[in-house]
């Protein structure tokens, strides 16, 4: 059946950052929604978001598309040109290759809630845009920006 179980799909709290880098993602909560539905070339995650954390490190994609819409709640999103406010029903893209780093900030009193959707390149490489750390998109490692790997990671 094509209807997704929701409350079913396996929640994920944190990050896979190595340490320090997973703290301000400590309490962020991933569905992964597109998993749970067999989907191959795309992936689609339902993001909780609580009071104070990032959604990830500032990044940006080599060959993934990147795209959000915030369903409840209030996201500061921070770029390489400042931050905006987004609410719900509020959306915002990032084309791969684009340099622009970018994540948000939940500096509100509530949880937010939002879909993250992304294409699922075997060639991307995730750079951080304010810290010594990329991610290959083949393997999942976090190593810093020559390659050397991170020592818990």
């Amino acid at each position: 059946m094509p209807k997704i179980d929701i409350a079913a799909v396996p929640a994920r709290k944190g990050s896979g950052y190595p340490a320090p880098f997973n703290a301000p993602c400590a309490e962020r909560i991933r569905k992964r929604l597109g998993n749970a539905g067999g989907l191959t070339d795309f992936g689609i995650n339902l993001m909780r978001l609580p009071p104070g954390n990032w959604s990830s490190q500032r990044h940006w994609h080599s060959h993934e598309d990147e795209f959000v819409y915030v369903l409840e709640g209030e996201l500061t999103l921070i770029e390489d040109d400042g931050e905006t406010v987004l609410r719900a029903g509020d959306c915002a893209a990032f084309p791969k290759g684009s340099g622009n780093g970018h994540h948000m900030i939940n500096r509100s009193d509530t949880t937010a809630v939002y879909l993250e959707v992304g294409s699922r390149s075997p060639d991307d490489l995730i750079t951080c845009s304010d810290i010594d750390m990329m991610s290959p998109a083949s393997d999942g490692r976090f190593v810093h920006k020559d390659g050397t790997p991170y020592a818990d990671g």
